[in-house]
């Protein structure tokens, strides 16, 4: 098979097509014939040399994908050959052929085709997990999200408002902006040129917002929890302006507040099973319903994966890049 090899710790350039072996079906586990693949933040990190696979995994990019079943292992009854799926995987997905552990994977939806499939599992799960697990996000309660036109972002604010909450978002254009109000954000702030705090504020009426789901950290870890209502939860899923800061913790004892964050790769197949079916019993009705959708900016050929993460890396897009296979 064609697969993506990391053939070197660097830029979008190391990225190289090259054979290998088909990979061979284990034990709990289905082979998928990949027709389309996501392209997610923690692929270029794995590509640079910061973010390496959990032990076992495939060092093959590519976290998500969407295909056919073309074999399963004895001890699986869930799935057959012919089955159209898409997967969350631990790696390997940059490739014409890919293993899935069998609870990690979801039917297609009815009504998305196969581009659309695979940008839903790494997205939809990392959100229903963080935002509405571990954030507790209630029907009514205020949302904030940063990096809200990236997959993650507009994935948030479909699901917040598909399940009744407000969402207010960030993010660095007014192009940016303006494609996020039509997804369904109250208000979407442009970062460089307006103090989210203060807007935030201003549009909770002094309030804040219940939950905040943040990638960046660094200094907004503080401007975070400036932002929080009483009983308000920070979840944290990545670090992209440093893991370390100074704060004021007092806030967090007189208001009561929460700080958590979770990331998803490394967890155990049991984990991402319940995760996958809470996220096919609570949010699949809402995409097959047409009210919930990822967002597709573009696709590239699976050969051309160092041009999506050009893509990827220069911030110029509004949802998710998928390779084709």
């Amino acid at each position: 098979m064609i697969a993506i090899e990391i053939s070197r710790f660097g830029g979008p350039e190391v990225l190289v097509p090259v054979e290998r072996p088909t990979p061979d079906v284990k034990a709990g586990e289905v082979l998928i014939k990949t027709a389309a693949a996501g392209v997610n933040r923690p692929d270029a990190s794995q590509r640079r040399g910061g973010y390496a696979p959990p032990s076992g995994a495939s060092d093959i990019p590519g976290l998500e994908l969407a295909g056919t079943i073309v074999a399963v292992a004895a001890d699986v009854t869930t799935w057959h050959e012919g089955d159209q799926v898409c997967a969350l995987v631990a790696g390997g997905g940059y490739a014409e052929y890919c293993t899935a552990p069998a609870p990690q994977c979801l039917p297609v939806p009815r009504g998305l085709d196969m581009i659309a499939s695979a940008a839903i599992p790494e997205t939809f799960f990392t959100v229903w997990t963080n935002v509405f697990d571990r954030g507790r996000l209630k029907p009514g309660e205020w949302l904030l999200v940063h990096g809200g036109s990236s997959g993650i972002g507009t994935t948030a604010i479909q699901l917040a408002k598909a399940f009744g909450s407000p969402v207010i978002v960030t993010a660095g254009s007014d192009a940016k902006c303006e494609a996020c109000e039509k997804l369904g954000a109250e208000r979407a702030i442009n970062y460089r040129d307006a103090d989210f705090v203060s807007v935030v504020r201003e549009t909770t009426g002094g309030r804040g917002v219940d939950v905040i789901l943040d990638m960046v950290g660094g200094d907004y870890v503080q401007r975070n929890i400036d932002c929080l209502a009483t009983d308000g939860r920070l979840v944290q899923i990545a670090f992209q302006s440093g893991a370390t800061t100074r704060v004021n913790l007092g806030p967090v004892l007189r208001q009561r507040l929460t700080i958590t964050g979770s990331t998803l790769r490394p967890r155990s197949i049991a984990e991402k099973g319940a995760i996958a079916d809470a996220v096919r019993q609570h949010v699949w009705p809402h995409i097959e319903s047409g009210a919930v959708k990822p967002v597709i900016f573009a696709t590239f050929p699976l050969r051309a994966a160092a041009d999506a993460h050009r893509l990827l890396e220069s911030s110029e897009h509004i949802g998710k890049i998928v390779l084709v296979a």
